[in-house]
Protein backbone atom coordinates (compact mmCIF):
# COMPACT_ATOMS: atom_id res chain seq x y z
CA UNK A 1 0.00 0.00 0.00
CA UNK A 2 2.82 2.38 0.85
CA UNK A 3 4.48 1.66 -2.48
CA UNK A 4 1.23 2.27 -4.33
CA UNK A 5 0.71 5.57 -2.51
CA UNK A 6 4.23 6.69 -3.39
CA UNK A 7 3.69 5.82 -7.03
CA UNK A 8 0.36 7.65 -7.08
CA UNK A 9 2.03 10.73 -5.64
CA UNK A 10 4.95 10.54 -8.04
CA UNK A 11 2.65 10.00 -11.00
CA UNK A 12 0.77 13.21 -10.25
CA UNK A 13 4.08 15.06 -10.38
CA UNK A 14 5.04 13.85 -13.86
CA UNK A 15 4.09 16.65 -16.23
CA UNK A 16 4.35 15.83 -19.92
CA UNK A 17 4.89 18.65 -22.36
CA UNK A 18 6.01 18.84 -25.96
CA UNK A 19 4.59 16.89 -28.84
CA UNK A 20 5.26 13.33 -29.92
CA UNK A 21 7.71 12.75 -32.74
CA UNK A 22 6.40 11.51 -36.05
CA UNK A 23 6.42 7.75 -36.49
CA UNK A 24 8.23 5.98 -33.68
CA UNK A 25 8.36 8.39 -30.78
CA UNK A 26 11.96 7.56 -29.90
CA UNK A 27 14.27 5.10 -28.19
CA UNK A 28 14.83 4.48 -24.49
CA UNK A 29 17.87 2.48 -23.37
CA UNK A 30 17.40 0.22 -20.35
CA UNK A 31 20.82 -0.75 -18.94
CA UNK A 32 20.68 -3.33 -16.15
CA UNK A 33 23.71 -4.51 -14.17
CA UNK A 34 23.66 -8.30 -13.90
CA UNK A 35 21.65 -11.51 -14.11
CA UNK A 36 22.85 -13.35 -10.99
CA UNK A 37 20.04 -11.64 -9.09
CA UNK A 38 16.89 -13.18 -10.55
CA UNK A 39 14.75 -10.05 -10.33
CA UNK A 40 16.27 -8.15 -13.25
CA UNK A 41 15.35 -10.53 -16.06
CA UNK A 42 12.23 -11.91 -14.35
CA UNK A 43 10.61 -8.65 -13.26
CA UNK A 44 12.41 -5.33 -13.89
CA UNK A 45 12.91 -5.72 -17.63
CA UNK A 46 9.44 -7.06 -18.57
CA UNK A 47 7.58 -4.62 -16.29
CA UNK A 48 9.55 -1.70 -17.74
CA UNK A 49 9.06 -2.76 -21.34
CA UNK A 50 5.34 -3.44 -20.89
CA UNK A 51 4.73 0.00 -19.37
CA UNK A 52 6.69 1.75 -22.12
CA UNK A 53 4.62 -0.08 -24.73
CA UNK A 54 1.42 1.10 -23.02
CA UNK A 55 2.55 4.71 -23.16
CA UNK A 56 3.25 4.99 -26.88
CA UNK A 57 5.19 3.83 -29.89
CA UNK A 58 8.67 3.69 -28.37
CA UNK A 59 11.61 1.40 -28.88
CA UNK A 60 13.39 -0.04 -25.82
CA UNK A 61 17.05 -0.87 -26.35
CA UNK A 62 17.93 -3.37 -23.62
CA UNK A 63 21.37 -4.42 -22.35
CA UNK A 64 22.62 -6.41 -19.37
CA UNK A 65 26.21 -5.81 -18.25
CA UNK A 66 26.79 -9.17 -16.53
CA UNK A 67 28.38 -7.37 -13.57
CA UNK A 68 31.07 -5.79 -15.78
CA UNK A 69 31.42 -2.01 -15.50
CA UNK A 70 33.52 -1.74 -18.67
CA UNK A 71 30.91 -3.72 -20.59
CA UNK A 72 28.18 -1.41 -19.28
CA UNK A 73 30.19 1.60 -20.44
CA UNK A 74 30.37 0.09 -23.94
CA UNK A 75 26.65 -0.72 -23.90
CA UNK A 76 25.82 2.86 -22.94
CA UNK A 77 28.05 4.24 -25.70
CA UNK A 78 26.37 1.90 -28.21
CA UNK A 79 22.94 3.02 -27.05
CA UNK A 80 23.88 6.68 -27.48
CA UNK A 81 25.31 5.96 -30.93
CA UNK A 82 22.07 4.19 -31.83
CA UNK A 83 20.10 7.32 -31.01
CA UNK A 84 18.73 6.58 -27.53
CA UNK A 85 16.99 9.70 -26.24
CA UNK A 86 16.97 8.62 -22.57
CA UNK A 87 19.15 6.22 -20.58
CA UNK A 88 17.62 4.30 -17.67
CA UNK A 89 20.73 3.06 -15.91
CA UNK A 90 21.17 0.65 -13.01
CA UNK A 91 24.94 0.89 -12.54
CA UNK A 92 27.31 -2.01 -12.01
CA UNK A 93 29.69 0.42 -10.32
CA UNK A 94 28.14 3.63 -8.99
CA UNK A 95 31.37 5.61 -9.35
CA UNK A 96 32.41 4.29 -12.75
CA UNK A 97 28.93 5.06 -14.11
CA UNK A 98 29.53 8.80 -13.63
CA UNK A 99 31.40 8.79 -16.94
CA UNK A 100 28.29 7.39 -18.65
CA UNK A 101 26.21 10.22 -17.22
CA UNK A 102 28.73 12.81 -18.33
CA UNK A 103 28.87 11.42 -21.86
CA UNK A 104 25.06 11.30 -22.10
CA UNK A 105 24.72 14.82 -20.71
CA UNK A 106 27.18 16.11 -23.30
CA UNK A 107 24.75 14.78 -25.93
CA UNK A 108 21.69 16.25 -24.16
CA UNK A 109 20.45 12.77 -23.25
CA UNK A 110 18.90 12.61 -19.75
CA UNK A 111 19.82 9.74 -17.42
CA UNK A 112 17.44 8.11 -14.95
CA UNK A 113 19.31 6.39 -12.12
CA UNK A 114 17.41 3.16 -11.53
CA UNK A 115 17.51 1.18 -8.27
CA UNK A 116 21.09 2.22 -7.46
CA UNK A 117 22.14 5.85 -7.16
CA UNK A 118 24.95 6.83 -9.52
CA UNK A 119 27.65 8.67 -7.58
CA UNK A 120 27.60 11.90 -9.56
CA UNK A 121 26.75 13.68 -12.78
CA UNK A 122 23.68 15.61 -13.84
CA UNK A 123 20.97 13.02 -13.21
CA UNK A 124 17.40 13.64 -14.35
CA UNK A 125 15.70 11.33 -11.82
CA UNK A 126 16.34 8.58 -9.27
CA UNK A 127 13.86 5.84 -8.43
CA UNK A 128 14.59 3.13 -5.91
CA UNK A 129 13.56 1.84 -2.50
CA UNK A 130 14.44 3.14 0.95
CA UNK A 131 17.59 1.06 1.04
CA UNK A 132 18.64 1.93 4.59
CA UNK A 133 15.23 0.69 5.69
CA UNK A 134 15.96 -2.61 3.94
CA UNK A 135 18.92 -3.07 6.29
CA UNK A 136 16.81 -2.01 9.26
CA UNK A 137 14.15 -4.61 8.40
CA UNK A 138 16.75 -7.34 7.97
CA UNK A 139 18.57 -6.59 11.21
CA UNK A 140 15.37 -6.14 13.21
CA UNK A 141 14.10 -9.52 12.07
CA UNK A 142 17.44 -11.13 12.89
CA UNK A 143 17.57 -9.63 16.39
CA UNK A 144 13.96 -10.55 17.15
CA UNK A 145 14.40 -14.13 15.97
CA UNK A 146 17.53 -14.62 18.03
CA UNK A 147 15.81 -13.11 21.07
CA UNK A 148 13.04 -15.68 20.73
CA UNK A 149 15.64 -18.43 20.49
CA UNK A 150 17.31 -17.24 23.67
CA UNK A 151 20.46 -16.25 21.75
CA UNK A 152 20.31 -12.50 22.28
CA UNK A 153 24.06 -12.29 22.84
CA UNK A 154 25.02 -14.71 20.07
CA UNK A 155 27.57 -14.32 17.33
CA UNK A 156 26.65 -13.41 13.76
CA UNK A 157 28.29 -13.29 10.37
CA UNK A 158 27.75 -10.29 8.11
CA UNK A 159 27.54 -11.26 4.44
CA UNK A 160 27.22 -7.88 2.78
CA UNK A 161 26.63 -7.05 -0.86
CA UNK A 162 29.01 -6.09 -3.62
CA UNK A 163 31.51 -3.33 -2.75
CA UNK A 164 30.74 -1.62 -6.08
CA UNK A 165 26.98 -1.44 -5.41
CA UNK A 166 26.00 1.82 -3.75
CA UNK A 167 22.93 0.16 -2.25
CA UNK A 168 25.02 -2.45 -0.44
CA UNK A 169 26.53 0.25 1.76
CA UNK A 170 23.04 1.57 2.56
CA UNK A 171 21.82 -1.91 3.52
CA UNK A 172 24.82 -2.29 5.80
CA UNK A 173 24.38 1.17 7.32
CA UNK A 174 20.70 0.54 8.02
CA UNK A 175 21.48 -2.81 9.62
CA UNK A 176 24.15 -1.21 11.79
CA UNK A 177 21.61 1.14 13.39
CA UNK A 178 19.95 -1.95 14.86
CA UNK A 179 22.86 -4.33 15.36
CA UNK A 180 25.14 -1.84 17.10
CA UNK A 181 22.75 -1.69 20.07
CA UNK A 182 21.56 -5.28 19.95
CA UNK A 183 24.18 -7.02 22.07
CA UNK A 184 24.93 -9.42 19.22
CA UNK A 185 28.59 -10.07 18.42
CA UNK A 186 29.73 -9.62 14.83
CA UNK A 187 32.21 -12.46 14.42
CA UNK A 188 33.30 -11.54 10.90
CA UNK A 189 32.15 -9.43 7.97
CA UNK A 190 32.49 -9.85 4.20
CA UNK A 191 31.70 -7.70 1.17
CA UNK A 192 30.63 -10.22 -1.47
CA UNK A 193 32.22 -9.50 -4.89
CA UNK A 194 29.59 -9.31 -7.64
CA UNK A 195 26.89 -10.48 -5.19
CA UNK A 196 28.15 -13.98 -6.02
CA UNK A 197 26.38 -16.80 -4.11
CA UNK A 198 29.41 -19.04 -4.72
CA UNK A 199 31.77 -16.55 -3.12
CA UNK A 200 29.39 -16.08 -0.20
CA UNK A 201 29.24 -19.84 0.27
CA UNK A 202 33.02 -20.18 0.17
CA UNK A 203 33.51 -17.39 2.72
CA UNK A 204 30.86 -18.69 5.11
CA UNK A 205 32.38 -22.17 4.94
CA UNK A 206 35.68 -20.69 6.10
CA UNK A 207 33.98 -18.90 8.98
CA UNK A 208 32.21 -22.10 10.06
CA UNK A 209 35.61 -23.79 10.28
CA UNK A 210 36.79 -20.95 12.52
CA UNK A 211 33.74 -20.17 14.68
CA UNK A 212 31.57 -23.30 14.51
CA UNK A 213 28.73 -23.28 17.03
CA UNK A 214 29.36 -19.64 17.93
CA UNK A 215 27.44 -18.67 14.77
CA UNK A 216 23.85 -18.00 15.85
CA UNK A 217 22.82 -15.94 12.83
CA UNK A 218 23.85 -14.74 9.39
CA UNK A 219 23.03 -11.29 8.11
CA UNK A 220 22.87 -11.98 4.36
CA UNK A 221 22.25 -8.87 2.28
CA UNK A 222 20.21 -10.61 -0.43
CA UNK A 223 18.68 -13.97 -1.24
CA UNK A 224 21.55 -15.08 -3.45
CA UNK A 225 24.13 -14.65 -0.69
CA UNK A 226 21.66 -16.18 1.75
CA UNK A 227 21.44 -19.25 -0.45
CA UNK A 228 25.23 -19.50 -0.53
CA UNK A 229 25.43 -19.16 3.25
CA UNK A 230 22.76 -21.81 3.80
CA UNK A 231 24.53 -24.22 1.45
CA UNK A 232 27.69 -23.84 3.52
CA UNK A 233 25.77 -24.33 6.77
CA UNK A 234 24.03 -27.42 5.39
CA UNK A 235 27.32 -28.87 4.19
CA UNK A 236 28.71 -28.40 7.71
CA UNK A 237 25.62 -30.11 9.19
CA UNK A 238 24.80 -27.09 11.34
CA UNK A 239 22.02 -28.03 13.79
CA UNK A 240 19.99 -26.01 14.36
CA UNK A 241 20.53 -23.79 11.36
CA UNK A 242 21.43 -20.23 12.32
CA UNK A 243 18.89 -17.52 11.57
CA UNK A 244 19.54 -16.21 8.03
CA UNK A 245 18.18 -13.02 6.46
CA UNK A 246 17.79 -12.13 2.78
CA UNK A 247 16.32 -9.69 0.27
CA UNK A 248 14.47 -9.65 -3.09
CA UNK A 249 11.76 -12.25 -2.36
CA UNK A 250 13.27 -14.67 -4.88
CA UNK A 251 11.22 -17.82 -5.40
CA UNK A 252 13.96 -20.09 -4.07
CA UNK A 253 14.23 -17.92 -0.97
CA UNK A 254 10.50 -18.12 -0.29
CA UNK A 255 10.73 -21.89 -0.56
CA UNK A 256 13.64 -21.87 1.88
CA UNK A 257 11.52 -19.76 4.23
CA UNK A 258 8.68 -22.26 4.00
CA UNK A 259 11.04 -25.12 4.89
CA UNK A 260 12.69 -23.13 7.68
CA UNK A 261 16.15 -22.90 6.12
CA UNK A 262 15.94 -19.11 5.67
CA UNK A 263 14.18 -16.93 8.21
CA UNK A 264 13.17 -13.89 6.18
CA UNK A 265 13.54 -11.88 2.99
CA UNK A 266 12.69 -8.32 2.01
CA UNK A 267 10.00 -7.80 -0.62
CA UNK A 268 10.36 -4.80 -2.89
CA UNK A 269 7.43 -4.10 -5.20
CA UNK A 270 9.43 -4.03 -8.42
CA UNK A 271 6.44 -3.47 -10.71
CA UNK A 272 5.67 0.07 -9.47
CA UNK A 273 9.38 0.87 -9.48
CA UNK A 274 9.86 -0.27 -13.07
CA UNK A 275 6.63 1.36 -14.22
CA UNK A 276 7.54 4.70 -12.66
CA UNK A 277 10.96 4.57 -14.34
CA UNK A 278 9.20 3.92 -17.65
CA UNK A 279 6.82 6.84 -17.11
CA UNK A 280 9.69 9.17 -16.21
CA UNK A 281 11.69 8.06 -19.25
CA UNK A 282 8.75 8.61 -21.62
CA UNK A 283 8.06 12.06 -20.14
CA UNK A 284 11.71 13.04 -20.59
CA UNK A 285 11.82 11.66 -24.12
CA UNK A 286 8.79 13.78 -25.02
CA UNK A 287 10.53 16.84 -23.64
CA UNK A 288 8.49 17.01 -20.46
CA UNK A 289 9.50 18.09 -16.98
CA UNK A 290 9.59 15.71 -14.01
CA UNK A 291 9.41 16.39 -10.31
CA UNK A 292 9.27 14.04 -7.35
CA UNK A 293 8.33 13.83 -3.66
CA UNK A 294 11.92 14.44 -2.52
CA UNK A 295 15.46 15.15 -3.64
CA UNK A 296 18.77 13.43 -2.95
CA UNK A 297 21.83 15.53 -3.79
CA UNK A 298 19.57 17.74 -5.88
CA UNK A 299 18.16 14.84 -7.91
CA UNK A 300 14.35 14.39 -8.05
CA UNK A 301 13.81 11.14 -6.18
CA UNK A 302 11.11 8.60 -5.40
CA UNK A 303 11.90 5.97 -2.76
CA UNK A 304 9.41 3.15 -2.36
CA UNK A 305 8.91 1.22 0.87
CA UNK A 306 10.27 -2.32 1.35
CA UNK A 307 8.45 -4.97 3.42
CA UNK A 308 9.87 -7.75 5.58
CA UNK A 309 8.54 -11.21 4.66
CA UNK A 310 8.57 -14.24 6.94
CA UNK A 311 6.61 -17.48 6.94
CA UNK A 312 3.79 -15.66 8.75
CA UNK A 313 3.01 -13.06 6.07
CA UNK A 314 3.85 -14.65 2.70
CA UNK A 315 0.16 -14.75 1.81
CA UNK A 316 -0.41 -11.08 2.72
CA UNK A 317 2.61 -9.79 0.77
CA UNK A 318 4.12 -11.53 -2.25
CA UNK A 319 1.08 -13.74 -2.94
CA UNK A 320 -1.50 -10.96 -2.42
CA UNK A 321 0.46 -8.73 -4.84
CA UNK A 322 0.67 -11.46 -7.45
CA UNK A 323 4.47 -11.32 -7.29
CA UNK A 324 4.44 -15.11 -6.87
CA UNK A 325 1.50 -17.50 -6.73
CA UNK A 326 0.92 -20.35 -4.31
CA UNK A 327 1.47 -22.71 -7.24
CA UNK A 328 4.86 -21.12 -7.83
CA UNK A 329 5.91 -21.52 -4.20
CA UNK A 330 4.18 -24.72 -3.19
CA UNK A 331 5.34 -27.12 -5.89
CA UNK A 332 5.03 -30.83 -5.07
CA UNK A 333 8.47 -30.79 -3.39
CA UNK A 334 7.29 -28.01 -1.05
CA UNK A 335 3.60 -28.84 -0.62
CA UNK A 336 4.07 -30.56 2.73
CA UNK A 337 6.16 -27.67 4.08
CA UNK A 338 3.54 -25.20 2.81
CA UNK A 339 0.80 -27.08 4.64
CA UNK A 340 2.87 -27.14 7.80
CA UNK A 341 3.44 -23.40 7.45
CA UNK A 342 -0.31 -22.82 7.08
CA UNK A 343 -0.18 -21.32 3.61
CA UNK A 344 -1.90 -24.24 1.85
Amino acid sequence: MAAAAAIALAATLLVACGGARSGTEGTIALLLPEAKTARYETFDRPFFEERVAELGDFSVLYSNADQDAAKQQQQAESALAAGAGVLVLDPVDAKAAVSIVEEATAQNVPVVSYDRLIAGGDLAYYVSFDNEKVGVLQATALVDALDRRGEAGGGILMVNGSPTDSNAALFRDGAATILDDSGLRVLAEYDTPDWSPDKAQEWVAGQIAQYGDEIAGVYAANDGTAGGAISALRAAAADPLPVVTGQDAELSALQRIVTGDQYMTVYKAIKPQAELAAEVAVTLLRGGAVTAPMEIDGVPTTLLQPVAVTKENILQTVVADGFWTLDDICTPDYAEACRAAGIL
